[in-house]
């Protein structure tokens, strides 16, 4: 293998390494950049980019895009890969996007299938809000 193919699968360990120390906490490609370079190992983001593309195609992270004012999310699945569908919480204020799962909410999504007859697309659902970490900063 050439050294282009090593410096690819450098990157491509990197950012596993990188997705394993995150979870299941969302992430944006400048957070993987700022993270890489407080590492005092930048990495492009147009090599950033690419892996996270690649990631997508394998099904090994998931995109989330709110809203036209913020940067895509992901969301690593973990080494299982499987697909996580939950509602999402949005901080107005820190920008924050937190994953929610809730039995109340799935009570409420079957209530609207079979109520209202209408299925809710969780992947695209987001409730915009303040998280309970600004709430009590604005207390102090």
């Amino acid at each position: 293998m050439g050294e282009k193919g090593n410096y690819k699968t450098k990157h491509k360990a990197q950012m596993q390494e990188y997705l394993e120390s995150r979870g299941s906490v969302h992430f944006t490609a400048a957070d993987v950049s700022g993270y890489f370079l407080s590492k005092g190992n930048p990495m492009g983001k147009t090599t950033v980019y690419r892996q996270l593309e690649e990631l997508l195609a394998e099904g090994r992270i998931k995109k989330y895009v709110i809203d036209e004012n913020s940067s895509a999310c992901y969301e690593y699945l973990g080494a299982g890969c499987e697909q996580s569908d939950a509602y999402h919480l949005k901080c107005e204020k820190c920008g924050r996007l937190i994953h929610l799962e809730c039995d109340e909410i799935t009570a409420f999504e079957a209530h609207i299938a079979a109520h209202h007859k209408f299925t809710v697309d969780r992947s695209r659902t987001v409730f915009y809000g303040i998280c309970e970490e600004c709430s009590s900063d604005r207390k102090g």
